[in-house]
């Protein structure tokens, strides 16, 4: 206890000189903006005047931050998005090391420290974005759906009421609630409200149909937009008139830092905007193959490379994807190591080679990580980071049985009556 207390507070330590560090490199530009741009409606003023396109519940929900000096708002949604991203570890990382036996605080303490060092999370940190509190968020529904399926399945055998019927077991509703997963969707609607992007999870549960989840979702995100019409009418009615088309309000579509399809159109044909068409074309297309894969993968029982892969998809098939959109490349590699563990441990079974076993899996997954932690001017003039997540949603494996959202289906034993012999000669 007393080793797990020193590894805790010097990790504390050091996340917090590495949030500084971030913090000075970047110098939080975007929540800049965010700030003024909150500062001045709070004043009268229009909130999409000053250059920031976050949706009205957004800017409702980061209000109370405009009476605080930008440099405390920075340290506060760093600290926040750290803590989301080691929660979001504790529900991804944790689950692995416990399948092979190792310590999941290890595990957690590791995942944390090696995420810090990636593009994406720095990003976030360092321009002053949510989007490790969305991936949290999602991770969340994926967590409740597990719990749903495991409630489903131990109602099956366990003698007396399920604890999800009203009088089951002795559990309080609160208590009731988590056991059973029933929450399952509130999180992707309040990142659907926040971000709307996250709006293709709630697609994926319908077409996977996870129909209680997707109606959550769904009436989850839309109570919170109806909130924000009701608070502030005129923001709402700016954003989804007018702001939420303008795609290049923080810059050309094809500007090197935009990783995803469209960008990466617009630098191959050297223009600051995408042919419309190609790119609807192709953008229709990778939707298409990322939620089949993505359901294919729901079907084997794999639920967290489901998810992976839809914010893959998302990330490519969006107008533009900034690096810090890119976290969803964390739980890729995170999947990637663990095939290569399962293919290295299939391997002990007789008459099969050991030798290069994973070997494709744990290279994929160095490769993905050491790419993702080179700096973006690095890699901008060769598209690397728009190749890999395009590479990622189309080859990403999953893990059959090992993450299931749902029961397996009860059939109905049928017991075969054996023949009555007829009598001889008949």
């Amino acid at each position: 206890m007393r080793t797990k207390s020193v590894l805790i507070g010097l990790g504390g330590l050091v996340a917090l000189l590495a949030i500084g560090f971030i913090l000075q490199s970047y110098g939080v530009p975007a929540l800049a903006v965010d700030h003024a741009a909150l500062r001045g409606w709070l004043t009268g003023g229009d909130l999409y005047g000053s250059g920031t396109g976050r949706p009205p519940v957004t800017a409702i929900l980061l209000a109370p931050a405009a009476f605080l000096p930008l440099p405390a708002v920075a340290w506060l949604l760093a600290l926040t998005g750290v803590t989301a991203l080691v929660l979001t570890l504790v529900a991804l990382a944790g689950p692995v090391a416990r399948r092979y036996g190792r310590s999941r605080f290890a595990a957690v303490l590791t995942a944390a420290a090696l995420a810090l060092l990636t593009e994406p999370v720095r990003a976030v940190l360092g321009l002053g974005h949510l989007d490790l509190l969305l991936l949290c968020l999602i991770t969340a529904d994926v967590v409740a759906l597990r719990r749903s399926a495991w409630a489903q399945r131990r109602a099956a055998w366990w003698p007396g009421p399920p604890a999800s019927r009203p009088g089951g077991g002795r559990l309080g509703p609160l208590r009731r609630v988590w056991a059973t997963g029933a929450w399952a969707g509130v999180g992707t609607g309040v990142a659907t409200a926040v971000a709307l992007g996250p709006a293709l999870f709630i697609a994926y549960l319908a077409v996977t149909r996870q129909w209680r989840a997707a109606v959550t979702a769904t009436g989850t995100a839309a109570t919170l937009m109806l909130g924000g019409l009701l608070i502030a009418p005129g923001a709402t009615g700016a954003w989804f008139s007018t702001v939420l088309f303008q795609v290049d309000r923080s810059g050309p579509v094809g500007d090197p830092a935009n990783q995803s399809l469209a960008g990466l159109l617009a630098r191959l044909y050297d223009s600051s905007s995408t042919p419309v068409l190609v790119w609807l074309s192709f953008a229709v297309l990778l939707l298409a193959v990322g939620l089949i894969r993505a359901r294919a993968a729901h079907t084997d029982g794999d639920e967290i490379a489901a998810f992976t892969l839809v914010g893959l998809t998302a990330a490519a098939a969006a107008p533009v994807s900034p690096s810090h959109k890119l976290v969803w490349v964390l739980p890729a590699v995170l999947i990637l190591i663990d095939a290569a563990a399962r293919s290295r441990l299939a391997t002990r079974r007789p008459g099969r080679p050991r030798r290069f076993a994973g070997l494709g899996y744990a290279t994929a997954a160095a490769g993905t990580y050491a790419l993702f932690t080179l700096p973006p001017q690095w890699t901008e003039s060769w598209n690397a980071y728009a190749f890999a997540v395009i590479v990622l949603m189309n080859a990403l494996p999953w893990r059959p049985g090992v993450a299931p959202a749902t029961p397996p289906v009860r059939r109905p034993v049928v017991r075969r009556i054996p023949a009555i012999p007829g009598p001889r000669g008949s």
